[in-house]
């Protein structure tokens, strides 16, 4: 391997450990087709094989191929990317191609996935929010302020008393111990909220 080669082999070592272990990094020679160096190898891939550049659509003239998807020996899915360098005459003399291994993530997505998901029938069960006025008084707020496009920490205090008169003509201070809540989760003093409340009878 050339001084040049040797150079880049650098930068497939510097690639591999930053993303340890999900990275591996394969550069080719140009001039023999062949694999001259392999960094944090889960490939099974070995110095000096064939390149087989043709697997990516090598075309000489271009200098960025991909991103695109692998498919491993073990069957694990990997994105890869492959960039042609050139030599001190601008000439194509590798390519280094990057293999990232995505088993791991599309493993925690799917956990995640399944972690997140609702049963089919999303009614609420009955028994248990029958009472919870809490509940049915963060889905009024909820709904009130994705309705204008805001908010609650970006709430004016005008529009803080709208929606203590909107809580109030929909029956939400009838619950015990409603007011200070609602004034707990509108970060108003429960003097505040009952003024709202006496003007909006007014």
């Amino acid at each position: 391997m050339n001084q040049q080669l040797e150079s880049y082999a650098r930068i497939c070592d510097a690639v591999a450990l930053l993303f340890q272990p999900f990275a591996e990094v394969v550069l080719h020679d140009l001039a023999t087709e062949t694999v001259v160096y392999l960094a944090g190898n889960f490939s099974k891939r070995e110095i000096g094989e064939p390149s087989l550049l043709h697997e990516i659509d090598f075309q000489p003239d271009e200098r960025l191929i991909g991103p695109y998807e692998k498919v491993n020996w073990d069957g694990r899915s990997i994105k890869a990317i492959s960039v042609v360098l050139a030599d001190h005459l601008g000439k194509p003399a590798a390519v280094l191609c990057i293999n990232v291994d995505l088993s791991d993530f599309h493993s925690v997505m799917r956990t995640l996935s399944t972690l997140i998901r609702l049963p089919e029938d999303k009614a609420k069960p009955a028994s248990l929010f029958k009472e919870d006025w809490h509940e049915r008084i963060n889905e009024y707020i909820q709904q009130w302020t994705h309705a204008r496009g805001i908010r609650i920490t970006d709430m004016t205090r005008q529009q803080k008393r709208e929606l203590v008169v909107a809580l109030a003509s929909d029956g939400a201070f009838s619950a015990r111990n409603s007011a200070p809540y609602i004034s707990r989760v509108l970060g108003l003093g429960r003097a505040t909220v009952y003024k709202y409340l006496n003007e909006g009878n007014a």
